[in-house]
């Protein structure tokens, strides 16, 4: 289970006395346990696919922080996003490339018989539901678009 790695790696990190990996992994833990408390989930906890889609969408935050810390001109603050990025997407499963996820919605298009950009949101549902966390929404929606104009 991936909250049961990254405990560990909190704890091996600590160990390590590696503080920035510890911070940026216990803030992963923290937003976990306000997902947990939100959905009322807090006894039973979650299951792999929704930590994954947490860790998916806090990578997207420091890839967006990072983007808007470049443009600003400070690229030591960039850099730090950058690193806890990283540190987060080792836990997520390696990214499809786009040529994988048209496949996948060419699929669905075909299983829905989907014809127009007014179905644009079914088939982004199913194929989300598909891939999960292994393929970002934005290109998802992106392509699904391409392919229903």
């Amino acid at each position: 289970m991936l909250e049961d790695k990254l405990d560990k790696d909190i704890k091996s990190a600590l160990l390590a006395r590696d503080s920035h990996k510890a911070m940026t992994l216990r803030g992963l833990k923290a937003t976990l346990l306000n997902i947990k408390v939100a959905s009322g989930k807090r006894e039973s906890g979650l299951d792999d696919n929704e930590v994954l889609s947490a860790f998916a969408k806090e990578a997207k935050k420091r890839q967006e922080s990072a983007d808007l810390y470049k443009q600003a001109g400070d690229e030591a603050r960039a850099k730090a996003e950058l690193d806890e990025k990283a540190m987060i997407e080792a836990y997520l499963p390696e990214a499809m490339s786009e040529e994988d996820i048209a496949k996948v919605i060419d699929e669905v298009i075909k299983s829905l018989g989907a014809d127009s950009p007014s179905q644009m949101g079914q088939v982004i549902g199913q194929v989300k539901a598909k891939l999960g966390a292994a393929a970002d929404g934005s290109v998802i929606a992106r392509l699904t678009k391409e392919k229903l104009q």
